[in-house]
């Protein structure tokens, strides 16, 4: 019922600010601006022309919310709203958020617009965010947020939160970070331990010293793992001598697992990996789409060269045309959901190579089972509506079923784990490469039992 309560107000919101669009009640639009949260607008922006988000976008200030707003933009629209604005504009709105949203933003923008920016931002900042910039854009590094809050190990608990108080700009800090002189990285404190401690406590006294840390250049998927693993709120990043660099805190990774996910379930769909397809034109996203389905294609015209080799077949038994469309789908939706089990598993860490055996034999053995009902079952059909054919052709039939699936089941679990293993995305396994490798295999090996059973 929220759901659908929330989801009635954005609806509201949006035709709201379109109204006062159409009427150019800009005083209104602005206290309406001011009252919107900055997620809210990047909703309501996806339902607006090109023309109104420019109209509504020069009515914002230079604020926080602001920011946050370009943060929350899908690129698409960030890129098409900002590059004819003007420089000084976009520095006096970046300059509200973290470094790691500064570099995020402009890495979404033309190259020459970027260096207007960099041009205008203090020394210090242009440092932070080229240094940002610099990381992959998949990485921690290019996630992490260089503004952190530390304190030597020798001070007591009383300065430290004083300290804290003093620092009212430090964003989202869940823990304190303890460093050496020279800025390594030596400990760790939750903000709980610290404010429950007794005041003349020493921070070295209570600090964790074991700290679960990444390197820049940390693939931002492995960042997530290790925060839902151990429930962090963030994960510090250090370079190799251990210098504290940054943190990247949890509400990155909320997006960062999102964004994988959505790139996976498109992968699987065989409509390759852009998170923003829906948003493309219709020629860029059939463009996209466009060397996925080539592989079905080509799939399709070997499985029909595969058939029409077997022309004498069918004309003799003419039946066995009747099962080749169920002889293809139990195989592919079976090849399918094991692909997609096993890549799920290796997304979330549950499937690694030191566990492989125990889950291909699993695979195997549903793949078996479901194999043999779904044979006997076929089998039973073909033979009570083919009577004249005799029980050969339900023996065949079933046989071709019950081989298919589970030939399938092992060509989708193995697949993606050979892909994990060669360092290729296991996500394109569940797509048309595995439903147009079953269909293949699928199609030959029916033929194969059904001319060897019936003699043919």
């Amino acid at each position: 019922m929220r759901k659908e309560m929330f989801a009635q107000e954005l609806t509201v919101l949006r035709d709201t600010f379109r109204r006062l669009l159409r009427r150019h009640a800009s005083a209104n639009l602005r206290k309406l601006i001011e009252k919107t949260h900055p997620a809210d607008m990047a909703f309501v922006f996806r339902f607006l022309s090109e023309e109104e988000q420019s109209t509504l976008f020069a009515l914002m200030e230079p604020s926080e919310p602001t920011a946050e707003f370009l943060s929350e933009l899908d690129e698409s629209i960030l890129t098409e709203l900002l590059k004819d604005e003007r420089p000084e504009r976009i520095v006096e709105i970046i300059r509200q958020d973290s470094s790691n949203i500064r570099a995020h933003i402009l890495g979404m923008l033309p190259d020459d617009l970027v260096n207007a920016v960099l041009e205008r931002l203090q020394e210090e900042e242009q440092e932070e965010v080229e240094e940002i910039m610099a990381y992959p854009k998949d990485s921690a590094g290019a996630l992490m947020d260089t503004d952190v809050f530390t304190l030597s190990a020798s001070t007591l608990a009383r300065e430290a939160i004083a300290a804290l108080q003093d620092h009212a700009h430090a964003g989202m800090v869940f823990y304190l970070y303890v460093t050496d002189e020279n800025q390594r990285l030596v400990g760790v404190i939750s903000l709980r331990d610290l404010v429950t401690t007794a005041p003349d406590t020493q921070l070295d006294s209570i600090m964790v010293r074991n700290v679960h840390t990444v390197v820049p250049e940390t693939d931002q998927e492995e960042v997530a793992r290790i925060l839902t693993r151990y429930n962090f709120l963030a994960l510090p990043v250090v370079d190799i001598e251990g210098t504290l660099l940054g943190i990247v805190n949890v509400d990155e990774i909320v997006d960062v697992i999102r964004e994988e996910a959505t790139e996976d379930f498109l992968r699987m769909a065989g409509v390759g990996k852009d998170r923003e397809i829906l948003l493309k034109s219709t020629w860029e996203n059939a463009k996209s789409r466009l060397p996925w389905l080539f592989a079905s294609w080509l799939g399709g015209i070997v499985a029909a060269t595969i058939i029409g080799s077997y022309e004498q077949t069918l004309e003799k038994v003419i039946a066995l045309a009747a099962f080749i469309p169920v002889v293809i789908g139990m195989g592919g939706n079976i090849g399918t959901q094991s692909s997609t089990i096993i890549v799920r598993g290796i997304a979330t860490g549950r499937v690694v190579f030191g566990n492989a055996a125990h889950i291909i034999l699993k695979e195997l053995r549903v793949g078996l089972l479901l194999g043999l009902f779904y044979g006997l079952l076929l089998g039973l059909v073909a033979h009570l509506q083919f009577l004249e054919n005799g029980i050969l052709l339900g023996v065949a039939v079933g046989l071709s079923v019950g081989g298919s699936m589970l030939l399938a089941a092992t060509v989708g679990t193995f697949v993606p784990l050979i892909l994990e293993r060669m360092h290729i995305d296991p996500a394109i396994a569940t797509g048309p490469f595995v439903t147009t490798s079953v269909d293949i295999l699928g199609v030959l090996f029916y033929f194969a039992i059904a001319t060897l059973l019936l003699s043919i």
